[in-house]
């Protein structure tokens, strides 16, 4: 019987290609942090140029194309461009750099990371120190802390870290470059939410290549400013008015250690995209997404949030006088490292559930319970 079963179980199909996985390797490995996202929406914007009419940018970043301008109904596909990282906020007399947040940095990885600094004058390279072992004995042990780490970029004085251009609120990234981990999973810094950028743009692909006509205007919007609470979602959603709008990010795989499956839910990747329940998610939209799942054998997985999704979600589902929103969600571990990891299978069915949910839905479609 549980041959049968394993029998039946649709095989997989790859959506990323070749071609796909090298965009994708070097879109990841782009510094693109909270407020200077333009280097990484130009490599965004050139691969997606191909497959769609026309595209615009707003004064924030914000970079969206579109298909069929002219339809009046308007579909949105939404992620967010932007990768956490910290600002230089005090450099000490004898050349140490000290640092706050730009989005929601985690301090407690930072000691010996190596990391960029981006000044007018080009990349500074520093490390994030920390005191050897050796010197910590018979103490009490300090936990890296906001107000402890510390930046070496080789310099001994304040007038020698300046003259390489630093300066009080030069933004700092990380080094960390992609890779696929035992063919399985995609690994690197800033899949939260890059990928989801790669995602609406391999959708974007698949409908030019399989020459599907929409009847709608279908606009795939990469934003900026979602780190610091969903800032470039807000202007966007403003500018183009949306009928519908169907967001991608990413949510914590609660498989691994020191998780409580109890608050977090039980979500792994591999088994598939998350569909979430949430108060901004439109009921009758989300219920096109599962059924289109289902109807696909695409597996996916469900989520609860007990107020705002935390996510571009809310954004577009509050403005504009109400916006039939829902949020599909890419499983991932360890957020906000420089080790994020994604399952490959996860990321092929996301693309799926998208490109499959935007055939399904109608032109002029009314999402409402009741009228």
């Amino acid at each position: 019987m549980a041959k049968k079963k394993e029998d039946d179980k649709k095989k997989h199909v790859a959506v990323v290609t070749k071609k796909s996985l090298q965009f994708l390797e070097e879109y990841i490995n782009n510094p693109a942090p909270t407020g200077y996202e333009w280097e990484g929406q130009k490599i965004w914007l050139n691969y997606l140029k191909p497959y769609i009419d026309e595209h615009f940018i707003d004064n924030y970043g914000t970079a969206v194309g579109v298909i069929n301008p002219k339809a009046a109904y308007k579909v949105v596909i939404e992620a967010h461009a932007d990768e956490i990282s910290w600002y230089v906020n005090y450099i000490t007399a004898d050349g140490l750099i000290y640092v706050i947040r730009n989005g929601g940095s985690d301090h407690q990885i930072a000691p010996s990371k190596r990391v960029n600094i981006h000044t007018e004058k080009g990349l500074v390279k520093a490390v994030f120190g920390w005191p050897a072992i050796h010197t910590r004995h018979g103490e009490k042990e300090q936990a890296p802390e906001l107000k402890n780490i510390f930046l070496d970029c080789g310099c001994t004085t304040k007038e020698e870290v300046e003259k390489l251009g630093i300066h009080v609120g030069c933004v700092i990234t990380y080094e960390d470059e992609f890779m696929v981990l035992n063919d399985r999973y995609y690994v690197g810094r800033a899949l939260d939410n890059r990928v989801g950028g790669f995602m609406i743009a391999e959708v974007a692909r698949l409908l030019k290549e399989n020459k599907k006509k929409l009847p709608f205007a279908l606009y795939i919007v990469n934003s900026v400013q979602e780190e610091i609470g969903l800032r470039g979602a807000e202007m966007i959603a403003q500018r183009i008015r949306p009928d519908v709008a169907i967001i991608t990010d990413v949510t914590h795989d609660t498989t691994t250690p020191m998780i409580n499956k109890n608050i977090q839910g039980d979500l792994s990747a591999g088994k598939g995209p998350v569909v979430s329940y949430a108060p901004a998610v439109q009921t009758n939209l989300n219920k096109l997404l599962i059924k289109t799942a289902e109807k696909n054998e695409i597996p996916f997985q469900r989520q609860a949030s007990s107020r705002s999704t935390g996510t571009d979600t809310d954004a577009f589902a509050y403005s504009n006088g109400g916006v039939p929103s829902a949020l599909i969600s890419l499983p991932l571990r360890y957020m906000h490292t420089t080790v994020e990891m994604v399952h490959k299978e996860d990321v092929d069915n996301v693309i799926s559930l998208i490109y499959e949910s935007l055939l399904n839905i109608k032109d002029g479609q009314d999402f409402r319970e009741f009228k």
